[in-house]
């Protein structure tokens, strides 16, 4: 991949450097129609005896949305090797569950070529493949499925995705089911829940100017928790300015259950840089919290591969083992080439999901590009599609 590549790991450095982060709103943020939006309303709904609440993700999914990527304005030579990932691990899920695959209409054809008959591809326009950050985030009250529209601004702005900012109002609309629009501009790797109650959410992928001018914190954990039904927002720190997403939370640390967290740890003896201490405040701010539950937290160290054994490359490659996917029956975790850091990575994720397969996936084009299997995928809560 080119060094120039706008990817989510180095749009920011390279937008910067050509002037670009001037570029404005794109299509359908909350400028665009504001925070009701078209077809949408301000709030949850409400009438039920049943609490709001956004589910874990290790709980039964309907289906995975995914997204083909589009553009080799971004991908450049890499695009084909980029579908190739997107494709197999768009395969791996479907063994296991209904996989949604969104494509531009004139890249139906040859997205289901790639992806084989076991994925159901949607004429839907997309830009690129984070469908994680572009599909509305479900919350679930009364038996009944909600979509909560973030806003998706090429975060905060940094890339013009203006496909990529009406998915959520288009895919909703074609499942019928409803939506709802914040007055919050966020993206669904920015948040981790337990299903009972507790959000982790980094402060610099959202209470950040590029997205919330003027919301403070306490502002935006008010609005989450009436939007998602949290009763806990655990703080931690992030990174702000090095990445596209600001770091978000899905690449730092991550629920295997109530109470316990896989933390993202550098390879051992690597030199201190911002993504390590960034570790470090959250695990010291974790060891000190509680849940929405009062409960203590477990936090499990997650290695990264060594850096010199890695099959992929570029500074923007994500090599962290925390971006990963928990489906129905299985957990899809990238695999990079250093074969003992692999093989310990996924002895800790099956340990802590004993009943699902673990599936290693190749994905060094993907990470190239800043990201891995959680941002590419999105998880639709409810009785699995037959």
């Amino acid at each position: 991949m080119s060094d120039l590549l706008p990817s989510r790991r180095s749009a920011l450095r390279v937008l910067a450097g050509i002037g670009a982060l001037a570029l404005g709103a794109t299509a359908c943020g909350p400028g665009e129609s504001g925070p009701s939006g078209a077809g949408g309303t301000t709030g949850p709904t409400s009438g039920t005896d049943e609490e709001l609440r956004m589910p874990a993700e290790w709980e039964s999914h309907a289906r995975t949305f995914m997204a083909w990527p589009a553009l080799e304005s971004v991908w450049e030579d890499d695009l084909p090797y980029v579908r190739q990932d997107i494709a197999r691990v768009a395969r791996a899920i479907s063994e296991y569950e209904y996989v949604v695959m969104m494509a531009r209409p004139d890249q139906l054809a040859a997205a289901q070529k790639a992806c084989g008959r076991g994925v159901e591809v949607i004429p839907l326009a997309v830009d690129d493949l984070w469908a994680r950050d572009t599909v509305p985030v479900f919350v679930e009250e009364g038996g009944k499925v909600t979509g909560v529209d973030f806003n998706f601004s090429g975060w905060g702005n940094k890339q013009t995705h203006a496909n990529d900012a009406r998915v959520g109002r288009k895919l909703l609309s074609k499942y019928g089911t409803p939506r709802i629009q914040t007055s919050i501009v966020a993206e669904g790797g920015s948040f981790e829940t337990d299903g009972e109650g507790t959000l982790l959410i980094t402060e610099s992928s959202i209470v950040n100017d590029n997205r919330n001018p003027g919301k403070s914190r306490a502002q935006i954990e008010a609005e989450l928790k009436e939007l998602l039904g949290m009763e806990k927002v655990i703080w931690l720190k992030g990174v702000r300015g090095e990445d596209i997403t600001d770091a978000h939370v899905d690449s730092l640390v991550r629920f295997t259950a109530p109470g316990v967290i896989l933390l993202d740890r550098a390879f051992p003896g690597m030199p201190a840089d911002s993504w390590s201490r960034s570790s470090d405040q959250a695990k010291a701010v974790l060891s000190e919290a509680t849940d929405a539950q009062g409960r203590a937290f477990e936090v499990i160290d997650l290695p990264q591969p060594d850096p010199d054994r890695i099959t992929g490359y570029t500074d923007d490659f994500l090599s962290t083992y925390a971006n990963f996917y928990v489906g129905n029956d299985a957990v899809y975790m990238p695999k990079f080439g250093d074969r003992k850091a692999d093989d310990r990575a996924r002895g800790i994720l099956q340990e802590h999901f004993p009943k699902r397969d673990i599936v290693q996936l190749n994905i060094d084009t993907i990470a190239t590009g800043g990201g891995g299997i959680h941002c590419s995928t999105h998880d639709q809560p409810g009785k699995p599609v037959d």
